[in-house]
């Protein structure tokens, strides 16, 4: 069949056909195309001689199905109609031509010849490529809008202002524990849910935004949970308004801030209470100190605060360790809790260490204290009775120190600072025991800084010089010395260990000063190696708890015996009993690490401490040091003898050195020397001389 020109064409007058605003293709059986009007060439993109004769299902078009795939050509419009002989409606196809795809909307009908045969397809079609992109952009945009709320754990809702409609999400209703809105979703359903102590504040939030200009708004408040309890929920959105500024709708979105404020809260907690204990700590409390304190300027009424230590706190936690020392705590804590009024605060400062702060004591000096001495003596109580550690029973007590303030208070560190001096007075009174702050601490803590100020700068400056007492056998010969440190701070002011050894130990200068002793008594070691009656010496040095619980400790001394070239055998380390309260497996451990440098060890003051027999026998000890006040009893007191005689008869049987210090009278002398001692010290030998004076005396030279 040859194409026929639309002119030929029954029914399509040639101007009407050419003007239509859709596009027409006629097809005949056979598929190719017969005719096509001027918006079908435009649409398809092809010429009026590019067209006749062709035949689009012979593969040559390219031809898109609605979701953008690849459309075979027995799905194109002419193949269906031809296929079927049915009419074909809103077929939507898209026309890929050179760099862009036109969407058309096809509807297809058949013609039949006088025996029922179709003859020909008809094929409008019209644009809707921008239809076609509109819609896409709306569906991704809804897919996007309907990905994010699923993910979202945010829930919408809508109010319009004019209808007094209220939409409210399926999560709306979700985020209080309701399945749906059923029955409940009136305009009024929020409100009813609404904190009670929140619908004012929502009443003036309103009132003020709904007549001004802003468009958006955020703000928390709470809603009620099905089960009872309410949600924070923060609320964010847009507000429309027409075009004279009147609100006319409200929308936006509910976030839970349940999660938010239990992290919140938790980081709060972190930051000002004790875990432990659960008690305000030390930050809180400087806080709440300055609202104290201004309250107090107002009311022109004295208050007080009690700093309170536990008295044998460390020695419980160091020997029982830390599990029932913390037990301790939290019971402590509970005590005190029990015992302050609710308006008194408490808190924690770390360690073993409480504050109470008392406010409205009164208007006079004097009643103020009786009423903070009444409350101290009811924690005394309270804290003084036995504790239940498990299965230990535990007996406990405090200190407490008391400083009043009133509205002319200097500040909160001066207050912390005065209580706490007067808490150190109580504990130095004995313990169990409260004691108010007084003018005459502050001064005596003076002192103290003053007198660490003075041993730190005479350490540097080499003021603490070393003395050494000589140590003789039964037949008199010199064996032995014991290095002693003295500090001369001037020319006529030479302070015995007696004044400044306890406050070194206090105040940390023990390890500087005892590490300054040893390498003293080693680089004097050395230099005797070169006299034949000094290279016989052994050198007794004394040792502190806190050198030998130092986990470098034993490093140390082995750099200062390898720098001085000391003989390590000639040294010996005295300690007290008082070291073996500290962790005795961490102590065996060090003292073995030492020996295996070939130092020996000496226990000091034998019989005054704990004087366990597993001492003996469980550290790696080469002599025992019989105390003073049996050597000074011997003559005087029967017992005193007997026990030095039990003493010198133990060590025998540990083979042990036995050293008795205190030798002052000769009867001292030859009571032990009748009964074995290994060696004697004591005024009655030889006093303490400075090392140069010691090495002139008794030097081969």
């Amino acid at each position: 069949m040859q194409p026929v020109p639309p002119a030929d064409l029954p029914g399509y007058p040639d101007p009407l056909y050419d003007h239509l605003p859709a596009g027409v293709v006629v097809h005949a059986a056979d598929g190719r195309i017969m005719s096509s009007n001027r918006m079908a060439q435009e649409l398809l993109g092809r010429s009026e001689a590019e067209l006749l004769g062709a035949n689009p299902v012979a593969g040559a078009w390219a031809v898109l199905r609605e979701d953008g795939s690849a459309m075979p050509a027995d799905e194109f419009p002419v193949s269906v109609v031809l296929r079927t002989g049915q009419k074909l409606s809103g077929l939507l196809v898209g026309m890929v031509g050179p760099g862009l795809t036109n969407w058309l909307l096809c509807n297809a009908f058949p013609e039949f010849d006088d025996s029922g045969c179709v003859r020909q397809v008809v094929v409008c079609f019209t644009d809707c490529t921008a239809l076609k992109n509109t819609r896409d952009s709306l569906q991704a945009s809804e897919q996007r809008l309907r990905l994010v709320l699923k993910g979202s754990t945010d829930a919408p809702w809508d109010w319009d202002l004019a209808t007094d409609v209220v939409y409210y999400s399926r999560r709306w209703w979700n985020m209080l524990g309701y399945p749906s809105g059923d029955g409940l979703d009136d305009a009024g359903a929020w409100r009813r849910l609404l904190h009670p102590d929140d619908a004012v504040m929502i009443a003036d939030y309103l009132a003020d935004l709904l007549p001004g200009t802003r468009d958006g708004f955020n703000l928390e408040f709470r809603l009620r949970h099905r089960d009872g309890h309410y949600v924070p929920v923060l609320s964010r959105g847009f507000v429309l308004r027409d075009e004279g500024g009147k609100a006319v709708r409200i929308s936006g979105v509910n976030t839970d801030l349940t999660e938010r404020k239990r992290t919140e809260r938790h980081i709060h907690e972190l930051a000002y209470f004790d875990h432990l204990t659960g008690l305000p700590n030390r930050r809180f409390l400087i806080g709440e100190l300055d609202h104290v304190l201004a309250r107090n300027r107002r009311s022109r009424q004295f208050g007080a605060l009690l700093y309170l230590d536990l008295d044998n706190f460390k020695l419980l936690n160091d020997t029982m360790g830390h599990d029932l020392g913390d037990m301790l705590l939290e019971q402590a804590a509970a005590r005190l809790q029990g015992t302050v009024r609710h308006s008194d605060q408490l808190a924690r400062l770390g360690g073993d260490e409480f504050v109470v702060v008392l406010e409205s004591l009164g208007a006079t000096q004097q009643g103020a204290a009786t009423e903070a001495g009444r409350v101290a003596g009811k924690i005394l109580a309270a804290l003084g009775q036995p504790y239940q550690l498990g299965t230990l029973l535990f007996k406990s007590s405090a200190s407490i120190g008391i400083t009043l303030f009133d509205s002319e208070c200097t500040g909160i560190e001066t207050l912390l600072k005065q209580s706490d001096l007067a808490m150190y007075r109580a504990k130095a009174d004995g313990g169990n025991a409260a004691r108010f702050f007084d003018p005459s601490m502050q001064d005596a803590a003076d002192r103290r800084a003053a007198f660490d100020a003075a041993m730190r700068s005479g350490l540097s400056l080499g003021q603490f010089r070393l003395f050494c007492q000589p140590q003789f056998d039964i037949h008199g010969r010199l064996v032995g010395a014991e290095a002693l440190v003295r500090w001369q701070r001037a020319d006529d002011d030479l302070v015995g260990p007696d004044q400044f050894i306890g406050f070194a130990e206090e105040s940390g200068l023990i390890l500087p000063l005892g590490a300054h002793v040893l390498h003293e008594s080693c680089r004097a070691l050395a230099n005797w190696q070169c006299d034949p009656v000094l290279a016989c010496l052994k050198l007794a040095v004394n040792v502190s708890v806190h050198q030998m619980r130092d986990a470098g400790f034993p490093a140390a001394l082995a750099d200062i015996l390898r720098g001085t070239g000391a003989p390590a055998e000639r040294l010996c380390l005295e300690m007290t009993e008082s070291v073996f309260a500290e962790n005795m497996q961490e102590i065996t451990g060090r003292m073995h690490e030492i020996c295996a440098q070939g130092v020996s060890f000496s226990l000091d003051d034998f019989g005054t401490g704990y004087s366990s027999l597993a001492y003996l026998k469980r550290f790696p000890l080469a002599a025992l040091k019989i105390d003073r006040s049996f050597v000074h009893d011997i003559g005087n007191n029967h017992g005193a003898g007997s026990i030095v005689e039990a003493i010198i008869a133990l060590a025998r049987k540990f083979d042990l050195e036995i050293v008795a210090e205190g030798v002052e009278d000769e009867a001292q002398r030859r009571f032990l020397a009748r009964r074995g001692c290994s060696s004697m010290q004591g005024f009655l030998l030889g006093r303490p001389l400075p090392l140069a004076e010691f090495e002139h005396k008794y030097s081969a030279a």
